[in-house]
This record gives structure tokens, sequence and C-alpha cells, in this order.
């Protein structure tokens, strides 16, 4: 098939420089922490040139609807689709030897008919990032960072983390012939998750501490060994995680919707998110801003206390805790930028507890649509932002589920067997949830008693 993705006349891939969130320093080059060296804060990446020559909004959705068709390996990613509007790796000739791509992105945008007639907001959907190729989000950025780090001359790459990111991190190393470090909270990853890291060949170390004393230890070990971290401080990996908004508004014919609600953890992907919907509204892709909140669980809510008791002004850490361990992150490393997101799209910063994760993961599931408890909290902070008044039921709303049912199945089976708050404070208010558990049962294997479990199925 004859590719279209030369069709891009006028336009190339981008040129960037990073930006201080703090002091707005300009700078070409970026320390292997990715701080500041004057004030040693986060940095982000920036176009320059879009004020100078702003790329033509309808060209660009063009150019990326054409690319559908094309069946060259950028193309075929739902990252790299994007490209114009991402750092680039290298010429346009060199795009295609360069990038280290699995397919990621091109996720569906699902409606959820149940759980609109639960909140009472009829137009809802659910953008499903657990069906990227490693089973999360963290794999659109990956594509991004893992390139960056091949065409810098890396060997190794590393991360911290929960159980995601070192499982997208090992896979696109692999898959680009680097070598992976994975650093992990021992006892609070999920097996499932360990595993794909496990077998996509990283050499991982389970630390006595949680996921906030790996970062930190990561981020020494970066500034005293070659390795390249690509844990979501690096800002490649937020320029890959932004491609999630761009597909989103195509889906939705470039019409934005009302909401769109993230879980939030280390905070990375609702700053990409909300960069993303700035950068398309500069640009003139989109006429108006979604409202972009962040909901977390109540046992990891530092953003929801940064921004309550110290009006955004400096960092509330928690002890983190919550079964939901994709965000059990209590000192984030974006929270700045995702403070900032939430100020300039006017949206909400929610919590929520463990047992209303878990009733809003069990009626997700009952869309026929299973995502890990992290990605629920979306659903439970909905109903909470439906009673404050924050969203009107005739609005649109986007809940963006960041991972796949089958990162954290222990969680779904204690759940539906009725063991999973079993002796803790929450187990008589989770009594509440048995119309939503589905537990095995055990027959004799006779017919009869198959018939008439089928007969009292029926009845329930």
């Amino acid at each position: 098939m004859t590719s279209l993705s030369t069709t891009a006349q006028g336009l190339h891939q981008a040129d960037f420089r990073f930006r201080c969130i703090n002091c707005d320093d300009l700078s070409d080059t970026a320390s292997q922490d990715f701080r500041c060296a004057h004030c040693s804060d986060l940095l982000e990446i920036t176009y320059p040139q879009w004020k100078e020559a702003r790329p033509n909004a309808e060209n660009l959705k063009s150019i990326w609807s054409n690319r559908r068709l094309s069946s060259t390996l950028a193309d075929l990613s739902g990252v790299w689709r994007f490209r114009e509007l991402l750092p680039a790796p290298g010429t346009a000739s060199e795009i295609e030897e360069q990038v280290i791509t699995l397919r990621e992105g091109n996720t569906p945008l699902y409606e959820l008919p149940q759980c609109a007639r639960i909140t009472g907001v009829p137009r809802l959907f659910a953008k499903h990032q657990g069906m990227n190729p490693t089973g999360s989000f963290k794999d659109a950025g990956m594509t991004v960072a893992a390139t960056f780090a091949r065409r810098s001359g890396f060997r190794w790459v590393a991360c911290a983390s929960t159980g995601n990111t070192s499982a997208s991190m090992a896979a696109y190393a692999a898959r680009g012939g680097m070598r992976s470090l994975v650093l992990v909270p021992e006892g609070k990853i999920s097996w499932s998750k360990l595993s794909q890291a496990l077998d996509y060949g990283a050499v991982t170390c389970q630390l006595r501490t949680d996921f906030d004393g790996c970062l930190r230890l990561l981020q020494e070990l970066v500034l005293r060994a070659p390795v390249y971290q690509l844990n979501s401080i690096n800002p490649f990996r937020l320029e890959g995680q932004k491609t999630l908004a761009l597909e989103l508004l195509e889906q939705l014919d470039w019409q934005p919707p009302d909401h769109i609600i993230v879980p939030g953890g280390n905070l990375g992907n609702s700053s990409a998110i909300g960069k993303a919907l700035l950068e398309m509204r500069d640009l003139g892709l989109i006429a108006r801003l979604p409202k972009l909140s962040v909901i977390q669980a109540e046992g990891a809510n530092a953003l929801v206390r940064t921004l309550r008791e110290a009006g955004g002004k400096r960092l509330m850490s928690v002890q983190a805790e919550t079964r939901a361990t994709a965000i059990r992150i209590g000192n984030p490393a974006s929270w700045k930028k995702a403070a900032h997101v939430l100020e300039a799209t006017g949206g909400a910063c929610e919590q929520v507890t463990e047992v209303e994760i878990a009733q809003a993961k069990a009626e997700i599931g009952a869309e026929g649509i299973g995502c890990e408890p992290a990605s629920a909290v979306t659903l439970a902070g909905l109903k909470k932002l439906v009673k404050q008044g924050f969203v009107k039921p005739q609005e649109s709303v986007i809940l963006v589920l960041t991972g796949n049912l089958l990162k954290d199945p222990d969680f779904t089976m204690g759940f539906h067997r009725g063991d999973l708050f079993k002796g803790t404070p929450d187990e008589s208010v989770a009594a509440a949830l048995n119309p939503l558990r589905r537990p095995p049962i055990v027959l004799d294997a006779a017919l009869d008693a198959v018939i008439q479990t089928l007969q009292q199925a029926e009845k329930s």
C-alpha cells in the first residue's frame, strides 16, 4: 500500500526546547534527572516556532486522518501518527528507522449506557487506554521516551514503578534492543504487572520502601550511572501521553466534550492531557477547552490536600495507602503541572473511598468493559461531581480508563468472593455491594444442579 505519510506539505515533526515549569528558563538540553539547572523544578517540552509559524489546523486534521490508510510503522502507531505535534527524533526520512513502537494508541472510545443511567449523565463515554499493547496508558508515553533514550545512545533505561510503568518500559526497551532496570516497592505491586516486566527481560529490584522511596533512589542513580530515566518526570513521556487527547478529539470529530475525568497518581497523565488540550486550543484544533478533572483515592490524596489545604502552593505529601495500586503514590512528582492544568481548564479535584472504587469497578465491568481499580476512580468521582452540581446531567463526559482488568485480577476475585474488605473497617459498609458480586459457584457435575443454578440466576 502506498504511504500517505509524506503528504504533510510544509509541515515537519516539531523542533523543541526544554522549559522549566517554575522559572521559564529555556534550554536545548536537559540533565539526566530532568530538573532545571537554575531552580531544580521539573521541565516540560515546548515548541517556540509555533508562535511564528502556526501549523494549519485543518491541514493537520487531514494529514492525521489520511495516515490511517498508511501501512508504514510510524503511521500505524496512534502516537507517531500525530508526529507534527511531537519532538523530532530525526529527519522525516529517518522516522521509520528511529521510532520504537508496538502500535500503541488507537484505543477505543466506548459508550457506557448502564453507568450513564446510574450517574444520570446520558452522554457518558470511556476512553480505554488499557487496550494498549502492555495494557495501560503508559505505552503512549514510553514509545517517545524510549525512542529518545536509544537515539541518545543509552544501553540501559530504568524506572521506579507501582507496576504499569515497569511493564511498559521493559517491553519498549526489549523492542528497542536496550536493557531495563525496574525498581518496585516490595509487596506493593500486583503480580500480574510484575510478571510482565520479568517476561520482557527487566532486571527487577524489589526495594523495602514505597514508590516514592524507589523514585528518590532512581533520581540519585541516573546522576551517577549511564542509565536513562523513563518515569513521567521525563518530559518525553508526557509528550507521548498527550496524544490520548488528540486521538480522543479526533474520535469526537473535534467537538470537545464538557468534561474529561482522569485518575490521579503521579499526575503525569493528567498533566499530559491538559497540555494537549491547551495546545489544541492555541493551534485552533478545538474552539473551547473541556474541563479536566482529577480523581484520587482517599488514602493517596496528595493533590486533593494540596489544593484544599495549601491552595496549590506547596505539596502536601501523604503516606499513600490504597488497593488501587497504580495510584498508590503519596508524593506525586507532577503535582505543579497538574494543578496548572486544573486551573487552566476549570477542572475539579476529588477523592473517593475504597468501597466507592470497588463499586465503580464492578459497575464498569457490568458494561462488558474491564478496568483495573485505579481506572474506576473516574466513575466513582463522577458520581460525586454530579451530586455537587459540578457536572450537569446534560453535559458530555469522558472517563479515561488507564489500565486493563487483567492488571490486577486479585482485586477482582477478592471483590466477587467477598474477601476484599473482610476484617477491615470498611467491612460493614462494603456489605451493600453484595448485589454486584458474582462469586463462582461450586457444584456437583450434575445437570440438575446446573439447571437449578440457572433458574435461580434468572430470578435475581
